[in-house]
C-alpha cells in the first residue's frame, strides 16, 4: 500500500477512535422547533455556560437499568438512562443548603407549562409571595414539569423547567431540580408516567 494511501487509513481510523471515545454532543435547538408551544420559549446562549451542562450522550456509569432517571446533586447532572450502556446527561441546579432532597419516586404526573402553587414553607418565607402564578416564559416552573411521587403521595419536588437558566450548575432551588427550558422539554418527551427518579 503507498504510503499516501496509510497516512489516510490512519487518519480515518483515529477520527473513528476519537468519535468513539468521545460524548456525543445534543445539537442546539433553532427558535422553529418550538414555533408552536403555548408561549416563547427564550433559547440560552450555551456558549455562556459551562461546557459540562450541555445535553451530551455518555456511558451509563448510574448502574440503574433503561428507563431510569438518576439525579447527581454532587455534579448537578441529570441521567436518563437509555441502555445498559448509554445515558443522555443534563445540566441541572439542584436544593440550596437544607433544601436538598435525596430518594426514589416515580414521576406520576406531567404539565406542559404548568401553574406554580408555592407551597406553606414559601409563603412563611417570602410574605405576599401568590398563591398560583400563571403559566408562561416567567414561571418559575419554566416549560414543563415532571411531578415526583413516593408511595403514592406528592412529594411536592419536581423536575421543571426555570425563569432563571442563569442558576443551572448551581445549587439554587428550594430542593426542586431545574433544568433549561429546551432541556426540559426534551426529557419530557422522552419519560412516561411511571419513570423511576433516583435523587442521590
Amino acid at each position: 500500500m503507498k504510503p499516501m494511501n496509510l497516512l489516510l487509513l490512519g487518519l480515518g481510523a483515529s477520527i473513528l477512535l476519537g468519535c468513539a471515545a468521545t460524548p456525543q454532543q445534543t445539537p442546539a435547538a433553532s427558535a422553529a422547533a418550538y414555533a408552536d408551544e403555548a408561549y416563547p420559549v427564550r433559547l440560552v446562549n450555551r456558549s455562556k455556560f459551562d461546557s459540562r451542562f450541555l445535553p451530551v450522550e455518555v456511558a451509563n456509569t448510574t448502574g440503574e437499568a433503561p428507563g431510569t432517571i438518576v439525579v447527581d446533586t454532587a455534579s448537578n447532572h441529570l441521567y436518563l438512562v437509555e441502555s445498559e450502556s448509554k445515558a443522555r446527561r443534563y445540566g441541572i441546579a439542584v436544593g440550596a443548603s437544607g433544601y436538598a432532597w435525596k430518594g426514589s419516586a416515580t414521576i406520576q404526573r406531567k404539565a406542559k407549562w404548568p401553574a406554580w402553587h408555592p407551597t406553606d414553607d414559601m409563603h412563611n418565607q417570602t410574605p405576599g409571595l401568590p398563591k398560583r402564578v400563571e403559566p408562561g416564559p416567567q414561571n418559575p416552573l419554566g416549560a414543563r414539569a415532571l411531578y415526583l411521587y413516593s408511595n403514592g403521595k406528592d412529594t411536592l419536588y419536581r423536575i421543571h423547567g426555570t425563569s432563571e437558566p442563569w442558576t443551572i450548575g448551581t445549587q439554587a432551588s428550594s430542593g426542586c431540580i431545574r433544568m433549561f427550558n429546551e432541556d426540559v422539554i426534551d426529557l419530557f418527551e422522552r419519560t412516561p408516567v411511571g419513570t423511576r427518579v433516583i435523587v442521590r
